[in-house]
């Protein structure tokens, strides 16, 4: 059995083999395993986007080989201040080749003069799975937070380094990976589906 990521995000793969790894299952990513896949992520929430990935994918014929477990996620960050934004376009905010530096800093710009209580946001993860059976499992995770001032932070990707922890006084790119993977919202959808996969395999 093996997992298959569907992911090219090298981040996102560290995170998954790491949570992943007592489940004693390999964990590959879509370059790994040589699929190239443009797939439409047309759904109006992160849940229909992840599952809308996961089962292209795992409708592809080299992926039907009855050993392999699809698993997808669709997450973003979501600010109240903005209405929700960039929310399910979190990706393709400012266009999806656009720089995080350049999207943080736009998004830390666009925040200006709003008082700290207002700068509530959460990162939100839906992570969907495609047995090798055709049965599907959804989980979900959530963390809370605020938009930071500054872009700080090396340890995480994406808009961690401008997404303050509170609990932490810091963002989620300065915390360690082990305590990001422990209170994440991918690591809580992926702990989720780690248990849901380990009562299946067993």
């Amino acid at each position: 059995m093996r997992i298959l990521f569907a992911t090219t995000n090298a981040g996102k793969i560290r995170e998954v083999a790491a949570i992943m790894k007592d489940v004693g299952i390999e964990v590959v990513s879509l370059k790994d395993a040589g699929i190239s896949a443009d797939i439409e992520e047309n759904g109006t929430t992160f849940e229909e986007n992840a599952m809308i990935k996961a089962s292209s994918i795992a409708a592809l014929p080299e992926v039907q080989d009855g050993q392999t477990i699809v698993i997808a996620d669709d997450s973003g960050l979501e600010i109240d201040a903005l209405g929700g934004q960039p929310g399910i376009y979190s990706a393709r905010y400012l266009g999806e080749d656009t720089s995080y530096d350049i999207k943080n800093a736009e998004l830390i710009k666009r925040l200006e003069g709003v008082a700290d209580e207002k700068r509530t946001a959460r990162f939100v993860c839906a992570m969907a799975a495609v047995m090798p059976s055709g049965e599907k499992i959804a989980t979900k995770g959530v963390m809370e937070g605020r938009i930071g001032y500054e872009i700080v932070g090396e340890n995480g990707f994406g808009y961690d380094p401008i997404f303050f922890l509170p609990q932490y006084g810091m963002t989620s790119a300065q915390i360690s990976p082990e305590e990001k993977n422990r209170i994440s919202h991918r690591g809580q959808a992926l702990e989720k589906m780690r248990k849901e996969l380990a009562d299946r395999l067993q």
